[in-house]
């Protein structure tokens, strides 16, 4: 019955996107990529039970959607999944040159930004102390009475 029905929710959507680009004209709504997102894993992964993969090659208008997709959005993927190569000779620090600096500028923002919270809301405090005569120092009341 699970079969039944995903097949008829795939004729369905067949039957809406006829040979419309997306479904809603010719540019993409959130709509395709909540379908595409559906549509894509089952078109290109190696199923144990290929029943509803071979009903959606079947379907000619949702297996041009997606690889209309797939290169529009992924040109690199050549069904492999994986993003295109780094061009030779270029490292990390060459994409961002400044990488290290802006790492170490947004922990010091955020540090100064806790610590100004932290004071500004009373969770911490500086308090003056004054200096006492040499050996004289306070005694807490608690440290009186166990003297006695």
């Amino acid at each position: 019955q699970l079969y039944r029905e995903a097949r008829e929710c795939l004729t369905l959507l067949s039957q809406r996107l006829g040979s419309q680009k997306f479904f809603f004209g010719d540019s993409p709504a959130s709509l395709d990529a909540f379908v595409f997102s559906r549509l894509a894993p089952l078109l290109k992964a190696k199923l144990p039970n290929g029943k509803l993969q071979q009903h959606l090659k079947s379907l000619q208008n949702l297996c041009n959607y997606c690889t209309s997709i797939l290169s529009l959005y992924f040109p690199w993927d050549g069904g492999e999944g994986r993003p295109p190569p780094h061009p030779v000779g270029s490292g990390e620090g060459e994409e961002d040159p400044h990488k290290r600096r802006n790492q170490l500028l947004s922990v010091l923002v955020g540090l100064v930004a806790m610590l100004g919270y932290a004071f500004l809301s009373g969770i911490v405090s500086i308090q003056r102390g004054g200096v006492e005569p040499a050996g004289r120092q306070p005694i807490a009341m608690e440290e009186e009475e166990e003297e006695e």
